[in-house]
């Protein structure tokens, strides 16, 4: 009885085994492991621009095979055709895939592009950045540019126009030089999820405002594109007071400096003694050509009186502020009577207004890598589209996980090996990072995101700097809110008018006189024979 049993137990494993895959193959919709070589599966773009080569080549360290990027500064552009189309509209979606940035991304794309169904007639090796995309996924690097795109592209039913709509404040890229695996999730009730590593970095929603920009739905009413401002309408919410008069005893000519009189020459300084003599111990060269070279003369030394004594030449009072410079006198300012505040068009309806429940997603028809990079050393792998979010987990678990954690730990032994004793950032430090790169993406922060994104990365790579990088960039924040709260206004002049700082002035003074003495080194390197007064300079 025991064996019919046994038997029995078997087949209902292999059954419910069996269904398992029946389900993991159907919810695995594309999946590419480039375990085998990519030619005449993958396509290579013939357009001009495209001169980057493609190589199927292992990932350092790893027995295992990727999608590479041979070259630097090159573009690159190729594309596989899906055999089915598939839809993105009412079920769950996940976009996955790896990419190692083996030598660094300072300034480059490794991410991928979902196209379309394209125009009647194209073909795969047209492929180039004008072909139409439904989704633009992964990472993108150069100068304040620090993120993990993720773009859709929306048809306005309306208008027929594709509008392109960037997720808001997306991750960053993580800053080593591992692999990593980049998930996009759509469900379909509208929300987006994005994860790096299988760690959520960012969660949207499609029809917020707040995550997309600009927004999937656009706005009712727009500003009216024929109203025009009234040729009496005034903007300045402050003139000059036409009733002020500048003061009686305001000097406009008074200089800015003057010499002190109460300054007195130190005793013992040398008026007869020159700053310089002649180098008593040189001697005309003998290949001195006078005709060509010019009369010979002794190079100069310091005058070895001047060492001891205060000064040597003539003794000049130095010059001082002087106390009675107002500068230029400026009447003050006052409230506008006539101010009306600034001038808007009226908003009429948007011809082009719509609404939906869920977004009119674009069906996929290819996935493409169309990118420019000056690093080599890109590794694309295991590229899946996948209509279950397990599945997605289940691959990162058994293609991705294994290699990371070797690559890991090759990287904690070279750090130890260079005297870093904890190169793994903490889980607080990495959230800390994670925020400051969020921040950085802040509108107002954008003329200071590159020093932000140096800062960040630098205590990255050193995590006991992370306090120091934190102050650096609040002390950045704060002193840009400083400038937009206080330096964007301009101060209303008052009788005391408005001065020219002499130290600010001083300064532009000394930089020119810098580069003028840069020039000098510059011409007296060209003609080294020629002798120039150290006093002139």
């Amino acid at each position: 009885m025991q064996a019919p049993l046994k038997i029995l137990w078997a087949l209902l494993i292999c059954c419910f085994s069996l269904q398992q895959l029946i389900c993991a193959s159907t919810d695995t919709i594309f999946y590419e492991s480039f375990d085998e070589a990519f030619d005449g599966r993958w396509i290579v773009s013939e357009q001009d621009d495209y001169k980057g080569v493609w190589k199927h080549a292992k990932s350092e360290g790893h027995d295992d095979y990727g999608l590479l990027v041979n070259e630097k500064a090159k573009k690159y552009a190729i594309v596989k055709e899906l055999n089915e189309i598939v839809s993105l509209k009412d079920k769950t979606i996940v976009l996955q895939f790896e990419a190692r940035l083996q030598n660094g991304l300072e300034c480059g794309g490794a991410y991928l592009k979902y196209l379309r169904p394209q125009e009647a007639g194209w073909e795969p090796k047209g492929f180039d950045n004008e072909s139409p995309y439904s989704i633009m996924f992964g990472p993108d690097k150069c100068g304040s540019t620090n993120k993990v795109h993720f773009i859709l592209k929306h048809k306005n039913p309306k208008s027929g126009e594709y509008v392109e709509h960037h997720l808001k404040y997306p991750p960053s890229v993580p800053a080593d030089k591992l692999s990593h695996v980049y998930t996009a999730m759509l469900k379909p009730d509208n929300e987006l999820r994005i994860l790096i590593d299988g760690e959520e970095k960012k969660k949207a929603n499609f029809f917020s405002k707040e995550d997309f920009d600009p927004p999937i739905i656009p706005p009712q009413t727009i500003p009216d594109p024929d109203d025009k401002k009234p040729d009496d309408w005034d903007e300045r919410e402050k003139i000059s007071d036409p009733d002020a008069v500048k003061p009686d005893d305001w000097d406009e000519d008074a200089p800015i400096e003057i010499e002190d009189e109460e300054a007195v020459k130190p005793e013992g300084w040398l008026d007869e003694e020159p700053e310089e003599i002649d180098d008593p111990d040189a001697s005309k060269p003998e290949d001195w050509d006078d005709e060509e070279d010019g009369e010979w003369e002794a190079p100069k030394i310091t005058n070895p009186k001047c060492e001891t004594a205060p000064g040597c030449g003539e003794w000049r009072r130095p010059m001082k502020r002087n106390p009675a410079y107002k500068g230029k006198w400026h009447a003050p300012l006052i409230d506008n009577p006539n101010y009306k505040g600034i001038w808007k068009p009226q908003q009429i309806p948007n011809p082009n207004y719509f609404e939906l429940d869920k977004p009119d997603f674009e069906p996929i028809a290819a996935i493409g890598i169309e990118i420019w990079t000056m690093q080599d050393g890109i590794l694309f792998d295991n590229i899946l589209i996948a209509g279950d979010e397990k599945i997605s987990e289940s691959y990162r678990h058994t293609t991705w996980k294994p290699k990371f954690e070797v690559e890991k730990e090759k990287q904690k032994a070279e750090d130890a090996a260079a005297g870093i004793s904890d190169s793994a950032l903490s889980g607080i430090q990495k959230k800390v990072f994670d925020l400051l790169y969020k921040i950085a993406d802040i509108p107002f922060l954008e003329p200071h995101r590159a020093k932000i994104f140096d800062l960040i990365e630098k205590g990255e790579k050193q995590p006991n700097l992370t306090v120091a990088v934190l102050l650096s960039v609040v002390v950045v924040i704060l002193t840009t809110l400083f400038k937009i709260i206080f330096g964007g206004k301009k101060k209303p002049a008052s009788v005391t008018g408005e001065a020219k700082d002499p130290v600010a002035e001083a300064s532009s003074n000394a930089e020119s006189s810098g580069e003028k003495e840069e020039d000098g080194k510059e011409d007296a390197a060209a003609a080294p024979r020629r002798r120039s007064n150290r006093r002139e300079n």
